[in-house]
């Protein structure tokens, strides 16, 4: 049975607008900032959401400070970050029941300003009124997953990677 805990919509509106760049404080190692790596190399980072309404919810993002999804690169640039995306969205595929892999790049110039993507694998079987952002939904909360289940996920998708 799935687990959900309360997400305090507040303290993280407040965090992403008034904290450090997540992705950086990441990369930099802060421990407040600590996500379960699934890849990396010297273009992006791929690590599980901290806050997942969905199993497998990873975010892959560029190592370098970037703020437009598209404006901010080269065309090769962005190829090549796309080629992460893709295999780690199969990585995602192969290791959660998977019925659909949704891609999205979501952010704020007002907060989580660093460029990411969303890989959010939507499980078999949700009626079609709950799909698209209604899956991506916060409002029953969080998954609860403890953090030695997460380390395993996210090995295990480290470990399907293409």
């Amino acid at each position: 049975m799935t687990h959900y805990r309360p997400f305090d919509m507040d303290a993280y509106v407040r965090r992403s607008q008034g904290g450090p760049c997540f992705v950086c404080a990441l990369l930099a190692g802060d421990p407040a900032y600590r996500h379960h790596i699934v890849y990396q190399d010297e273009v992006a980072v791929a690590f599980l959401n901290k806050y997942p309404p969905l199993y497998g919810y990873t975010l892959v993002a560029p190592r370098q400070h970037r703020e437009h999804v598209t404006g901010d690169f080269s065309p090769d640039e962005y190829l090549q970050l796309q080629h992460v995306i893709y295999r780690v969205a199969e990585a995602v595929r192969r290791v959660v029941p998977t019925e659909r892999v949704y891609l999205l790049s979501l952010g704020s110039q007002q907060g989580n300003r660093h460029v990411h993507w969303h890989v959010v694998p939507l499980p078999p079987g949700v009626p079609y009124e709950e799909q698209q952002l209604a899956a991506l939904s916060i409002d029953r909360g969080i998954l609860d997953l403890p953090d030695d289940e997460l380390a395993a996920l996210a090995r295990r998708i480290r470990e399907a990677m293409p």
